[in-house]
C-alpha cells in the first residue's frame, strides 16, 4: 500500500521532469533544477524498489533469469565505468584478474550486475583517499569477486548489522555519504538466493575487503544472444491506432496521452473502470493501458469483464503503482510481461506496444537535424571511453552521469555535452553510438 501511494505522484513527478528535458523551451538555467528534481525522483525510487526487492526475495517470488552472459565483456563494462567514478574522486583503481576467463558463462546479468554494482559502488562512495582493488579469480565454474577499499572501515561490532535493511556502519555516517541503507542487504540476498555466498572483512581506518563467491558455469559452445538493438522512433507507418488509457489519476492519464500523441497515436481517457466499459464500444481502442487501484471498479475487474462481457480481444497491458500484484493470479490472465510498474519506462512501455500492435517504427530524423551550428570538441579519452561503455550497454542513467563529468571539464566541451544529452532525451542510442565512433569528423583535444 506505501509503494503505490509513493509511486502514484512519482509517476508524475518524474514523467514530467523528463518531459520538461525535452522541450527546447526550456531555458538552459533551468535545466540543473529539472535534473536536481529527476535525481531526487530516481532515489526516492531506488528505496521503493529495494524494499521491494528484499520483500520478494525474503517472500520467495524473485527468481533468478540464466542465460548466456558475454563475461569478459561485461566485466570489462563495470571496469570502466568504476574507474572513471573512482577518478573523479581522486581515487586508484585496480583491476586485478588471477588466471583466464571463460568466454561466456550462465549468468543472470541483471543481478550480477546488482550485487557487483552495490559493492563496488559502496566502495567508491565510502573512500575519500587511497584506491578501490577489484580482483577476479575464476576457477572450476566458480568465480570469486572481492572489492577491497582503503576506506574508514567497519566496527568489528557493526559487521553484521551493515546487512540489516537501512542499517548503516558509524564510519560511514560520519563520512556523511548518504545513501538508502538497502545495497548490501539486497546484495547478500541476491548472492544467497543464487547459490553463492558473500562476506566481509574490516579493519577501522584502513578500509574493508568483501568477497563473492558465485556458482557461474562455463558455456563451451553457442554464443549469447545478441541484445536487442535500442529502437529509434518518431512515429509509426500504417493506419494511426487507437489507445484507450484508463487511470483514476488524471495526471497520469495525461502524461501518458503526451507520450503517445506526438507520436502518432489517438489517445482516449477513462477514470474508472466502470467508464472504460461505458466509452470501450465507441471509442473502439486497439489497446488498452489499465491501471488497478481505482475507486468502485478495479483494474483487475474491469479487465475481467471486458473479456468476458464486452467481447474484448484487443490487448491490454496493466500500467500500475501496485508493483506487488505483477506476476501474480488474476481473472483476466494478464501476464507479468504485460504488466507495467509506475513510475513508467517509456522505452519499455514503447517497445511493448510496438510488439503488441506489430508497428513499423518510424526513425526519427538524421543526428544533424539537432546538432546546432558548428563542430563539437570531443572530450579527452579518459573520458570519453566510459561513456562510450555506457552507451554500448544502454545505461541511460550512467550516460548522463558521464556527460555530467564531461560537462564539468568546462566550455570547450559544452557544445557536445548538449548534443548528446538531446539524443539521450529522446533515446538516440545509435545516433551517440555515432558521434562516438573513432575517425568522427570533429575537432579533438587529446
Amino acid at each position: 500500500g506505501i509503494s503505490h501511494e509513493i509511486r502514484t505522484p512519482l509517476n508524475s513527478i518524474l514523467g514530467y521532469a523528463q518531459l520538461l528535458e525535452n522541450d527546447p523551451a526550456m531555458p538552459s538555467h533551468r535545466l540543473q533544477a529539472i535534473r536536481v528534481i529527476r535525481g531526487s525522483g530516481e532515489h526516492l525510487l531506488s528505496l521503493i524498489e529495494g524494499t521491494l526487492d528484499i520483500a520478494r526475495i525474503e517472500g520467495g517470488r524473485l527468481s533468478v533469469d540464466l542465460r548466456p552472459l558475454d563475461f569478459s565483456t561485461f566485466i570489462a563494462q563495470l571496469v570502466q565505468m568504476f574507474e572513471q567514478q573512482a577518478a573523479s574522486k581522486g581515487l586508484a583503481f585496480r583491476y586485478e584478474v588471477q588466471g583466464s576467463l571463460p568466454e561466456l558463462v550462465r549468468a543472470d546479468r541483471k543481478r550480477l550486475g546488482q550485487i557487483l554494482i552495490n559493492i563496488l559502488g559502496n566502495a567508491v562512495k565510502f573512500t575519500s583517499q587511497g584506491s578501490i582493488v577489484f580482483r577476479l579469480r575464476y576457477q572450476r565454474d566458480m568465480a570469486h569477486f572481492e572489492v577491497e577499499d582503503s576506506g574508514p572501515g567497519i566496527l568489528e561490532h557493526e559487521l553484521e548489522r551493515i546487512f540489516e535493511p537501512f542499517a548503516r556502519g558509524s564510519a560511514g555516517d560520519a563520512a556523511n555519504c548518504g545513501g538508502t541503507g538497502l545495497g548490501l542487504p539486497i546484495s547478500k540476498l541476491l548472492t544467497e538466493l543464487m547459490g553463492g555466498d558473500l562476506t566481509v572483512r574490516s579493519t577501522p581506518g584502513a578500509g574493508s575487503v568483501f568477497g563473492v563467491r558465485l556458482l557461474l558455469p562455463r558455456l563451451h559452445a553457442g554464443a549469447p544472444e545478441p541484445d536487442a538493438a535500442p529502437v529509434l522512433r518518431s512515429g509509426y507507418a500504417g493506419t494511426r491506432r487507437r489507445i484507450l488509457v484508463v487511470d483514476n489519476d488524471r495526471n497520469d492519464r495525461e502524461l501518458l496521452a503526451e507520450i503517445l500523441t506526438p507520436l502518432g497515436f489517438i489517445v482516449g481517457q477513462a477514470a474508472s473502470g466502470q467508464e472504460c466499459l461505458q466509452c470501450h464500444a465507441g471509442f473502439a481502442p486497439d489497446l488498452i493501458l489499465m491501471d488497478l487501484a481505482m475507486p468502485g471498479m478495479d483494474g483487475w475487474e474491469a479487465s475481467h469483464l471486458l473479456r468476458t462481457g464486452h467481447g474484448c480481444t484487443v490487448p491490454i497491458g496493466i500500467v500500475s503503482a501496485n508493483a506487488y500484484d505483477k506476476g501474480l493470479p488474476n481473472p483476466a490472465g494478464i501476464g507479468a510481461d504485460d504488466f507495467f510498474t509506475k513510475p513508467v519506462q517509456l522505452a519499455e512501455l514503447l517497445d511493448w506496444i510496438g510488439r503488441r500492435l506489430q508497428l513499423e517504427w518510424i526513425a526519427p530524423a538524421a543526428a544533424s537535424a539537432i546538432t546546432p551550428p558548428g563542430q563539437p570538441q570531443l572530450p579527452p579519452p579518459a573520458q570519453l571511453a566510459p561513456l562510450r561503455a555506457q552507451v554500448k550497454a544502454g545505461y541511460m542513467r550512467g550516460i548522463k552521469q558521464q556527460l555530467d563529468i564531461i560537462a564539468a571539464l568546462g566550455e570547450p566541451y559544452l557544445h557536445f555535452v548538449d548534443i548528446m544529452r538531446a539524443h539521450a532525451q529522446r533515446f538516440e542510442l545509435e545516433a551517440m553510438a555515432r558521434l562516438l565512433e573513432p575517425g568522427a569528423p570533429y575537432a579533438t583535444n587529446d
